[in-house]
């Protein structure tokens, strides 16, 4: 007979409780019951049972004290939850800390057991739990404690790496999900092999790397620089690997997180309405995915395309690299020779990964080492691949040696650092030679073209000046004299103006870390308000073929629309050749980026992606009929739905849009602009645009959110038909639910989804006059009665699509001819 549970019983009844909030220690003769809890002497920090989210399991956690913004840093049993409000914390005489359930059944245990003759637990002011003997606050003789086993976060002071001696490894693990704090598969840490670095894996396959530490940042992070609100460190030694930050003002709360997509963040409390705000992201950019462009390539985000090979390398796969998979990488022109090599330099680059390296500084040696050093160890071994200075502090130190391939390198524009590779040394030869052919050349043509062409240059630069100048200040007044008469009318919101500087110190001088993305506007950049507001800034590119109008559009429209489901412009900036836009900033990005992506669709569940619809509905019930102006948007789609904190849908991007005044129900346009997989039938054919267009691009967007499936580029091993056409066909057949994204696990009444799959196929079908009004879709979608048979959906198959594009591009030979501008992506 096992006696366990009526021993852990008579142990509790042996117990007294917690019953204050101000202690911040346990015995072993008190507990912590749920509902009750510790805090810390100073209050930073609280310890107790919670449940996350809309869950009903109970954790053990501790969360900052401070806020008011519940933020959980440590998670005890986050693989197994108290399923009710039975759950007591307790400290065993062998210093051990358990939870136990209503039947008494340990769910955990530290697992630690130690000789204390009066063992207590502690929690501390930096968020640590501690077990210690009672009376002795020396860190080094701790028994046990929560930093040594974080969850998905790193507060000032942990230390994230491996202690040598005892083979205990730190690392910060994502969340499974919002609601469950149990390990996902997502992994922040160090990889032990070769030289330490820092790396985000996914299931084990790695997706980013730091790369190593050179003394003052990982070589990999050039922009993340010293600044007032940390500094951090990596220390290596025979005992432990690690890396660590500590706070500079002890009054900030400042924590580094790993969330559910994989993102290392560190985010700083912003008191007020703010709350946290990223203040460091890991991964910036493309070029950080873990080997973008294979072995003996490398990336420069500046470039298009944005993989090369190094110099003295060419393409594994020719073909391959052409159409951009670049995952094969590039291999030699010319076979090494080994005592006859050479090695070539390379400035401002990420180093490459370290598992095949070596250095003098592996914790057990204390020598240092000079480059010319590195350069001979590296030469007479015919293994070596590549040298660098390991600390570039001073000028440059100690060693660090490749063998094998390099993978993952990087180009910086600035930051960055040097690197040898080792090369032929008749590679090297035509390297240098060709290096200097083209500088003599560029020379002289640079000279005889100024020579030459001086003249006619200046002439003609004078000239664009002054034409550019007037069109400006001509775009400039007309721009200055809407927004006067904007501000005329008393329903509308005041549209203020910002002055560049604003702009300018805002975005950090529109500075690559802060670009969101790109549109046919021109890029789009975050910044923070000097009150800590949030924004979004659109900088009129000066490539941009359609930004004038689109300019005009957005300050037309939006400037005079008010609705929740309708993204908020703010102002606008007009100085200087600038013209700029700025918005509300959405935190969520946009529909699409959850929607189409196999790991942020499970983000997105149906009772949220129901709530998206409908929002989506309601915004275009009061552009068609409940807005002043009547607005058609006619670039309706899911990467123009914006998504704010609390995932309310928000459309955006009105530069396409056209109002109707009067009785107007439909008016035709000799240039069809739009996105591909979005438009009706009769705009892109016909070039006839109505609300009824808007709802058609709407039904596409609905079956799109319930399937998780792009409408173009759609594929079926069993048909040719697009989803539009997938779907109908499957409705017919009775079939409807496998269109349902398998995603959607909370999907316990499949009901409201096949009523918005129905909804989507009568909003998609062929002719304009057959679909509902935005009116009728908000009653249907709000309503549980009957619905009509949707009828043939227009441009059902690929085939049907092109072969409309083609026949419209026909008319182009006629006096009233049909010009069509398909926006792939805006």
């Amino acid at each position: 007979m096992d006696y366990s549970p009526l021993l852990v019983c008579c142990y509790l009844l042996l117990t007294t409780t917690i019953h204050t909030e101000a202690a911040d220690t346990i015995n072993t003769t008190q507990s912590i019951r749920d509902g009750e809890a510790l805090v810390s002497a100073g209050g930073s920090f609280k310890l107790g049972f919670f449940s996350p989210g809309t869950s009903k399991n109970r954790y053990l956690g501790i969360w900052y004290n401070t806020i008011p913004t519940v933020t959980v840093v440590w998670v005890a049993n986050r693989e197994n939850p108290v399923m009710d409000s039975s759950g007591v914390l307790n400290i065993t005489d062998q210093g051990t800390l358990i939870i136990v359930n209503r039947n008494g059944t340990i769910v955990w245990s530290s697992n630690f057991k130690s000789f204390a003759s009066n063992p207590i637990a502690q929690l501390l002011d930096s968020g640590n739990f501690v077990i210690k003997e009672q009376g002795n606050d020396n860190s080094n003789l701790y028994l046990w404690q929560s930093f040594h086993y974080p969850s998905d976060t790193l507060l000032p002071g942990m230390k994230l790496g491996r202690n040598r001696v005892t083979g205990l490894d730190a690392n910060i693990s994502s969340w499974k999900t919002p609601t469950d704090p149990a390990r996902g598969k997502f992994i922040f840490g160090f990889d032990q092999g070769g030289y330490p670095e820092m790396i985000i894996t996914e299931d084990s396959a790695k997706l980013y790397r730091t790369g190593p530490w050179n003394g003052l940042r990982f070589s990999g992070t050039p922009s993340i620089r010293s600044n007032p609100i940390y500094s951090d460190g990596f220390v290596f030694n025979q005992d432990e690997v690690y890396y660590n930050y500590e706070l500079l003002n002890s009054s900030l709360l400042l924590r580094m997180v790993i969330n559910q997509q994989g993102v290392v963040e560190q985010l700083i409390w912003v008191s007020g309405a703010r709350g946290w705000m990223v203040f460091r992201t890991l991964m910036t950019d493309q070029c950080d995915n873990y080997a973008m462009c294979g072995t003996y390539g490398s990336c420069n985000i500046n470039n298009s395309p944005m993989c090369s090979c190094l110099k003295g390398f060419v393409p594994k796969v020719p073909r391959e690299w052409n159409v951009a998979d670049w995952s094969n990488g590039c291999v030699r022109k010319t076979p090494l020779a080994c005592s006859q090599d050479e090695f070539l330099k390379f400035t401002s680059v990420k180093l490459p990964e370290t598992r095949t390296s070596w250095s003098n500084v592996a914790g057990y040696m204390a020598m240092n080492m000079s480059l010319d050093e590195c350069h001979f160890l590296c030469m007479k071994n015919c293994n070596c691949s590549a040298y660098a200075n390991l600390d570039i502090r001073g000028g440059g130190s100690d060693c660090l040696l490749w063998f094998n391939e390099l993978i993952d390198v990087r180009d910086y524009t600035e930051g960055g650092q040097d690197m040898y590779v080792r090369m032929a040394a008749s590679e090297l030869v035509h390297i240098n030679a060709t290096a200097k052919s083209n500088v003599q050349k560029r020379t002289a043509i640079a000279v005889s073209s100024v020579l030459s062409t001086g003249l006619l240059l200046l002439v003609l630069a004078l000239i664009l000046y002054w034409r550019r100048k007037r069109q400006k200040n001509r775009k400039l007044k007309d721009m200055l004299e809407r927004n006067a008469n904007i501000k005329g009318h008393k329903e509308d919101q005041e549209l203020t103006m910002f002055d560049l500087g604003t702009i300018a110190r805002a975005t950090d001088n529109f500075s690559l870390i802060n670009k969101l993305g790109e549109g046919g506007f021109g890029p789009v950049y975050k910044g923070m308000l000097k009150d800590g507001q949030d924004i979004a800034v659109k900088r009129l590119s000066e490539s941009s073929k359609q930004g004038i109008d689109e300019l005009k559009n957005e300050v037309t429209y939006i400037a005079k629309l008010q609705h929740r489901n309708l993204v908020k412009i703010l102002g606008c900036c007009i100085q200087a050749d600038e013209m700029m836009l700025i918005y509300e900033f959405m935190p969520n990005k946009s529909l699409d980026f959850f929607i189409f992506d196999e790991t942020h669709s499970t983000l997105l569940g149906w009772p949220k992606r129901y709530h998206i619809i409908n929002g989506i509905a309601r915004g275009l019930l009061y552009l068609h009929q409940d807005s002043r102006l009547r607005i058609v948007h006619r670039d309706l789609k899911a990467g123009n739905i914006l998504l704010d904190c609390e995932m309310n849908p928000k459309i955006s991007d009105f530069g396409l849009a056209r109002s109707f005044g009067g009785d107007e129900t439909e008016a035709n346009t000799n240039k069809v602009v739009g996105t591909y997989g979005y438009m009706s039938p009769e705009y892109a054919i016909d070039g006839l645009y109505s609300v009824k267009s808007d709802v058609f691009s709407f039904g596409v967007m609905v079956l799109e959110i319930v399937s998780g499936k792009r409408n173009r580029g759609f594929y079926h091993p069993e048909h040719y038909l697009n989803l539009l056409g997938h779907a109908w066909k499957l409705h017919k057949e009775g079939r409807a639910s496998e269109l349902i994204a398998a995603s959607m696990e909370d999907l316990n009444d499949e009901s409201e989804a096949l009523r918005s799959i129905q909804i989507g196929l009568l909003c998609v079908q062929r002719s304009a006059e057959s679909r509902p009004t935005m009116s009728s879709v908000v009653l249907m979608l709000g309503g549980e009665g009957a619905l009509p048979e949707p009828k043939e959906p227009g441009f059902f198959t690929e085939r049907e699509i092109i072969e409309a594009k083609s026949s419209s591009t026909h008319k182009l030979c006629s006096p009233n001819g049909l010009s069509i501008s398909l926006l792939e992506a805006r």
